[in-house]
């Protein structure tokens, strides 16, 4: 099968590699019909995820047909269509019957991380029957690709994390595809403003008809000036820190209100700084995790109903032996205008 394969920071290769075999009961082998490429793709080739090793298939989500079955998965069988979660978990360690599957002790954020990932022709599943979801009849993959990590990352480290209730008034710093799925699930309580901030004046347009009730460009370096106009000088209940750099971490202190709550959900490859000398006496919150995905079957029934629209996040879509270009597309997101790239295997 061809794959893309990691070799060191960098360095990834489009190649051919052996198919992935059963290694336990619980497993399930699944062929890949639709993938994408995530954010924390370009953390692991820039060095940012040293855990990574050379050789390491990269990808963790996807949408595929089960292929094969161990003898212990009970809740799926060959020729299945499935949604993969971006977190394998066992269901039964301790981390896992508190809902936090992202530390699972025999499992979490492994695929295309610590195990080889969904940017394959097969990707072997872990924890099958915990780990993959029966894909609805009838949905696009485009849309149910968007449900294996971005769709609950935003939900679940931005949305509920950040506590966002009914009348709140939300600022979002980036207008990637995460912190469009977190603006996109944040509409589901009502806030009464959501501010979108971004250098981009196309993820702008496209934040507006998801529900963005502000725009603020950050090219002149003053949104934390412009969301303070916003908001009578008062800031914002929740902000949530879309993008992993810590000018954009110092833009949420700089703008949460007295009482709010601040949600990271980028990746931070580098150390920042935090302003507890404003902070100590504001009565602030801040919140970071991994997604833990145990949101997924409820926002699974959310897109079904149409009360979510994630197929709108994909901006381009390719064919899966384009993969290589697709991370040309995907790196140069300022020029190409890219979200999501939705890559499809031929069925």
């Amino acid at each position: 099968m061809k794959a893309i394969v990691y070799h060191g920071p960098g360095k990834k290769t489009f190649e051919e590699r052996p198919r992935p075999a059963l290694q336990k009961p619980t497993d399930a082998i699944v062929r890949i019909v639709a993938t994408t490429i995530c954010g924390s793709d370009l953390h692991i080739l820039r060095g940012d995820v040293p855990a990574v090793t050379d050789g390491r298939i990269l990808g963790h989500e996807g949408v595929g047909i089960v292929e094969e079955i161990g003898a212990a998965v009970s809740g799926f069988a060959p020729g299945d269509r499935v949604l993969i979660s971006c977190i394998t978990s066992c269901g039964r360690c301790g981390p896992c019957k508190k809902g936090m599957y992202s530390h699972c002790a025999d499992g979490g954020w492994i695929l295309g991380h610590l195990i080889d990932g969904t940017q394959a022709g097969f990707v072997r599943i872990p924890h099958a029957d915990n780990s993959l979801y029966a894909a609805p009849a009838g949905l696009d993959d485009a849309a149910l690709v968007m449900l294996s990590d971005i769709l609950p990352t935003g939900f679940e480290v931005g949305v509920r994390k950040g506590a966002v209730q009914p009348g709140d008034t939300l600022a979002i710093v980036g207008g990637g595809p995460v912190g469009l799925a977190a603006l996109m699930t944040a509409q589901l309580y009502a806030p009464a403003e959501s501010i979108l901030v971004d250098l981009d004046a196309n993820r702008l347009a496209l934040a507006q008809s998801l529900g963005a009730t502000k725009l603020v460009d950050s090219s002149d370096g003053k949104a934390v000036e412009r969301i303070l106009q916003l908001t009578s000088g008062a800031g914002v209940d929740v902000a949530i820190e879309a993008v992993g750099l810590p000018a954009t971490f110092d833009i949420c202190q700089d703008v949460v209100a007295a009482g709010g709550h601040l949600a990271n959900v980028g990746v931070h490859g580098t150390s920042v700084a935090l302003k507890l000398e404003k902070l100590w006496t504001r009565n602030v919150t801040i919140t970071t995790g991994l997604v833990d995905t145990n949101t997924t079957s409820m926002l699974l029934k959310s897109v079904v109903a149409g009360r979510l629209t994630p197929r709108r996040l994909v901006s381009h879509e390719l064919a899966f032996d384009d993969l290589m270009k697709a991370y040309e597309v995907f790196e140069h997101a300022s020029t190409s205008k890219a979200l999501k790239v939705l890559l499809r295997a031929k069925e």
